[in-house]
């Protein structure tokens, strides 16, 4: 019975951690923004929906040039972040018919290159801490 009872209090104690382990936050800052009219969109990627469907989305106020957004229960795993300003507050971003972008956008690691971000470039990693990433337009 006593050999039972330890099995059960280390199962338990292992899966605790197992769960806390997983449970996260990123906080993703952007500190650059042009005006505080409209709003940042963040979206969080894996590698496998990245640019498609975001695991998880959050708009921000801007306050002083500044939007912040914590993404939270978040996983163990690689991610990266795309953001970015919502001037006019229509829940997209607006391009001009030649593609090119209308607003200001970022992603996380700040890699910036002609076209648009890819995972590699801005993938970070979660692992058993939570993450702070600072992003510029």
């Amino acid at each position: 019975m006593k050999t039972l009872v330890s099995f059960l209090v280390i199962a338990m104690l292992t899966l605790t951690n197992d769960l806390i382990a997983q449970n996260k936050t990123i906080t993703a800052t952007v500190v650059n923004v042009t005006s505080d009219s409209g709003k940042v969109g963040f979206a969080l990627y894996d590698k496998s929906n990245f640019r498609l469907k975001p695991i998880k989305a959050s708009a921000s106020k801007i306050i002083d040039g500044k939007s912040v957004v914590v993404f939270k229960d978040v996983i163990a795993g690689d991610y990266a972040i795309i953001c970015y300003h919502d001037k006019n507050d229509n829940d997209k971003m607006d391009f001009k018919s030649n593609g090119m972008p209308l607003e200001d956008y970022g992603a996380s690691n700040n890699v910036m290159s002609f076209g648009p971000p890819n995972f590699e470039d801005s993938k970070f990693t979660v692992s058993d801490k939570d993450v702070s990433l600072e992003i510029k337009f």
